[in-house]
């Protein structure tokens, strides 16, 4: 184990070897390969010039605007930019959008539940209502400011949450209506219009997770995809969230936050000036911001301009069609849904074909893909968020997969023992202790001793995790990832 802080300083070459050394057993965040977690546009030159841009403005500090306004003039340029690509800004239904540039859209989507919930004082259990295709940091918004969660179950056929059922669950007290456009698990858009208009009749903000696909609808609609409406042309959304390090192609971690207006903004704001050091203002979470993945954020955009990302959204498509075309064409999957977006999801209608030990043979031929859990009526699927990387590389991805279906039927579908399953059925997530899940996990083939390093196959840890009910796969996730967590003394 490299011991980081050692006696003595280690020359600059050989800390920059062991840093390669460690990347060498990362997934590949460039290439087409990889369906989740990073986004590569395949264009040469795009990440140099972003990570000069990142090195220009590494070292400024975005805490004081009136020290570094460089910070806040590429902020403010790249809030424009989301405004008026989403519905937003002069000429348009709404005018005066405002907004501010957060780490990712997990801080995005909890400052737009504190701006709704602190704008409501008089609330005292202050309630949130979200599709359960909301993403998981809706719960953690609720979670960690205090506010009830209320979700609203999809159909299984659409995948949408009725509008009516989104309407009847706000209540008085209601803070804020989420939805999404569109959902991360499956691609497909909510119906914003109606669930925003259902929120004005309340009296109830309406905010639209476009994080995952913000930057994109709007080429797609272009390319003449039916994108329904989901921005700031609808009356009733009064915020919107879009990730920029995500289909806007800039590096990690870069989010924008739009309000309607600079009202419904002022909730979000946190001021303090009772103790005797600076007086403090923040707009998001963090304090200290480095200038690096605004400068960065900046730079790509600029680069690529609304030609450029037109172009990506067009590879996008086709590649989202091919590989669709590839799933449907094997015996034993379907599409979970037609695609909408950029995501393919697909099932398997085939008894003696688990989809985890499909996932894994998918890995051992170079294809790292999202397997995600059943969920209420939907099946256990696998999750493909595609980029413009993959475009050239879908023909050898459907020759890949005909292989691995036939390869994870032979191995067939992954045995859990009986008692194991009654275990989990019967016991309250406090009762599973560390050591009883690192027992577990020793048993999947996740050794509690090889701290850092993942299991080479995940079936077993996903079969088994399938199978539980919901809290105790959070208590479970939570004790596996303790077993990986564990310092290097």
């Amino acid at each position: 184990m490299i011991d980081v802080l050692p006696p003595e300083g280690v020359p600059a070459d050989k800390v920059l070897a062991e840093l390669r050394d460690l990347r060498a057993a990362d997934l590949p965040t460039h290439g087409g390969r990889l369906f989740a977690y990073v986004y590569d546009s395949a264009l040469p030159g795009l990440d140099e010039l972003a990570m000069s841009a990142y090195a220009l403005a590494a070292h400024v500090n975005g805490l004081d605007p009136t020290a570094f306004p460089s910070v806040l003039g590429l902020e403010n340029a790249l809030v424009g930019a989301a405004s008026r690509l989403l519905g937003g800004g002069p000429g348009t239904a709404a005018p005066d959008v405002v907004g501010s540039v957060t780490s990712g859209g997990t801080e995005s989507l909890i400052l737009a539940v504190k701006a709704a919930r602190d704008a409501r004082p008089e609330v005292a259990r202050p309630r949130l209502v979200v599709p359960t295709t909301g993403h998981a940091a809706f719960a953690k918004a609720a979670h960690y400011l205090g506010v009830a969660l209320d979700q609203v179950p999809v159909s299984a056929r659409t995948l949408r949450p009725e509008a009516g059922a989104v309407a009847a669950a706000i209540g008085p007290d209601t803070v804020l209506v989420a939805c999404s456009a569109p959902s991360y698990p499956y691609g497909v858009v909510d119906p914003v219009a109606e669930i925003a208009e259902a929120a004005t009749g309340a009296g109830v903000r309406c905010h639209v997770d476009a994080c995952f696909g913000g930057w994109t609808l709007p080429f797609l609609r272009r390319l003449g995809e039916p994108v329904p409406p989901f921005d700031f042309g609808l009356p009733g959304v009064t915020s919107i969230s879009v990730d920029l390090h995500k289909y806007a192609y800039a590096p990690k971690g870069v989010s924008v936050l739009l309000h309607r207006d600079a009202d419904l903004r002022r909730s979000q704001y946190f001021a303090f000036a009772g103790w005797p050091g600076y007086t403090m203002v923040n707009p998001v979470i963090s304090s200290t911001r480095s200038g690096g993945p605004l400068a960065a954020a900046y730079a790509t955009l600029r680069h690529l301009g609304e030609a450029g990302y037109l172009a990506l959204a067009e590879r996008t498509l086709a590649a989202v069609r091919g590989l669709a075309a590839e799933v449907s064409g094997v015996d034993g999957l379907r599409l979970l849904v037609e695609p909408e977006s950029t995501v393919v999801c697909f099932v398997s209608t085939d008894p003696g074909l688990d989809l985890f030990v499909l996932a894994d043979e998918l890995t051992a031929r170079g294809w790292h893909t999202q397997p995600q859990l059943s969920y209420g009526d939907v099946p256990a699927n696998i999750h493909l968020s595609v980029t413009a990387s993959v475009a050239p590389r879908v023909v050898e991805f459907g020759a890949d997969l005909r292989d691995a279906v036939e390869a994870a039927r032979r191995a067939g579908p992954v045995p859990l023992p009986a008692d194991l399953l009654g275990m989990l059925g019967a016991l309250a997530p406090e009762q599973l202790t560390s050591d009883l899940v690192a027992g577990i996990a020793a048993g999947l083939g996740l050794d509690p001793a090889a701290a850092g390093r993942p299991p080479e196959r995940m079936a077993p840890v996903n079969a088994l995790l399938d199978a539980a009910p919901v809290p105790v796969r959070e208590r479970l996730l939570a004790e596996f990832l303790g077993v990986l967590q564990r310092p290097a003394y």
